[in-house]
């Protein structure tokens, strides 16, 4: 896997040959990112206070999770200048920490404010070890 130049977690990941040439890319290292992001974003229940508060809890495939600790929100905008259907596309990511110490990365489609930043649904994306 290589770095890819783009602040939407999807898309800043490649697979390349094992024996391909490093090229010096590096992934951000101001925020912190799961080593494993999930295939696609999954729905998740939220009770949260908008618009930038993090979730109290959470429930995830059925399970409801309590959250101790939260840190973020880390706002990350579409990439505008690739497609204009990702000019208003906000979305505001949160570390979140349960009560038996699992931790998630979650986020808002949406600033919390205005509907045309995104829908306002939550989501899971990755999970950090």
């Amino acid at each position: 896997m290589a770095p890819v130049a783009s602040d939407v977690p999807e898309r800043s990941v490649q697979r390349i040959a094992p024996t391909a040439a490093e090229d010096g890319a590096t992934w951000p290292l101001n925020w912190p990112r799961p080593p494993r992001l999930l295939a696609r974003p999954e729905p998740i229940e939220v009770i949260a206070l908008l618009p930038d508060h993090p979730p109290v809890s959470f429930t995830w495939r059925g399970k409801r999770r309590r959250v101790k600790r939260a840190d973020g929100p880390e706002r990350i905008f579409g990439e505008w200048w690739k497609r204009s259907s990702e000019w208003v596309a906000v979305r505001d990511y949160f570390v979140v920490e349960d009560d038996v110490g699992e931790r998630f990365w979650i986020f808002r489609a949406g600033d919390g404010v205005d509907a045309e930043t995104g829908s306002h649904k939550w989501f899971l994306h990755g999970m950090f070890a």
